[in-house]
């Protein structure tokens, strides 16, 4: 199997420090790593209005994540990120070359 780009995109509580958000991205970033990807860059974009309000939240911290990866990597991140309580939303997306 050959490794794939990828982006990551997902949003995080507005309540939550940078500190916190950092962690967060961290922990996603260690799945990645662990399963044999490269994470390229995980960068926190600034806090943003949601278009629409999502289980109460009104902002969000959005975060971007690029990575490289054979293709069972992005379903188990996705995976996570759907069960952690502190991703409001996620998307993984396959990045052609």
């Amino acid at each position: 199997m050959s490794s794939r780009k990828y982006e990551a995109f997902y949003i995080v509580p507005a309540n939550l420090n940078d500190e916190e958000v950092q962690t967060v991205a961290n922990q996603f970033k260690e799945v990645v790593e662990k399963n044999g990807g490269t994470v390229e860059s995980a960068e926190k974009w600034e806090k943003r209005k949601l278009a629409y309000e999502i289980d109460n939240h009104k902002e969000g911290n959005y975060i971007l994540m690029k990575f490289e990866a054979e293709g069972p990597v992005p379903n188990e991140l996705s995976r996570l990120m759907r069960i952690n309580d502190t991703v409001i939303r996620h998307r993984i997306d396959k990045v052609e070359a």
